[in-house]
């Protein structure tokens, strides 16, 4: 596929704790070079990266991350800080405990809150599958098609492990029509990127996605 084309479904990420505003400049700065669909930064950065670029750059931000054992309300208020500020996309992870518990009414729930919370913003649920088993996957997909979530997102790239094929194909399974799915986690070539676009992923979550291309 040409670049250009792969850019346009790449969320450009940089979500390192100790990342600094030189570095998420830089990325914003590549976001807007290469067309990237968003950057997506820490929220204390979203502020400023709108007051500095802002139309000509999307912004996604992450809420509840990396863990997701916030409680509600703080999710909430978290995704309307960040709306506030000029997100424009929101990234949630879900209450992995509770998804352990079986307890997926409290999952679907959460989900609805910060979806309201989000005014209209696209929301992607981050799922960590590399926690869960095939089952709770498959419930995963319930919950986020039954809260009216815009896309199942597979991992935060901090967890034990990231995206898969076979998580993809899951998902595609058990989703909604309406759902969308983001891979993201330990995506850094070029045949990664091209493989799961192929497979109808719309978005993918990567830091690497200028070096795959041209070798930076």
């Amino acid at each position: 596929m040409d670049k250009n084309a792969v850019f346009s479904h790449v969320d450009h990420t940089l979500l390192k704790a100790v990342s600094t505003w030189k570095e998420v400049d830089k990325i914003c700065q590549e976001g807007v070079t290469y067309g990237m669909a968003t950057v997506c930064i820490p929220p204390r950065f979203v502020k400023k990266a709108k007051d500095k670029y802002g139309d000509k750059l999307k912004v996604c931000t992450v809420i509840g991350f990396p863990l997701g054992y916030n409680t509600t309300p703080v999710k909430v208020y978290e995704t309307r800080q960040a709306v506030g500020e000029g997100a424009d996309e929101i990234d949630m992870v879900i209450n992995l405990g509770d998804m352990k518990d079986g307890n997926f009414d409290a999952v679907t729930a959460e989900i609805k809150a910060v979806k309201e919370a989000c005014g209209g913003k696209p929301l992607k649920v981050i799922v960590e599958t590399c926690y869960l088993t095939e089952e709770e996957k498959i419930a995963a997909c319930r919950c986020v098609t039954q809260a009216g979530a815009h896309f199942i997102k597979t991992s935060t790239g901090f967890g034990t492990g990231g995206a898969t094929p076979e998580d993809i194909a899951l998902f595609k399974q058990h989703i909604g029509p309406q759902v969308k799915i983001k891979a993201s986690g330990g995506i850094r070539t070029r045949e990664a990127m091209e493989g799961y676009l192929a497979q109808g992923v719309e978005r993918i979550g990567a830091s690497a996605a200028i070096s795959a291309f041209e070798g930076q």
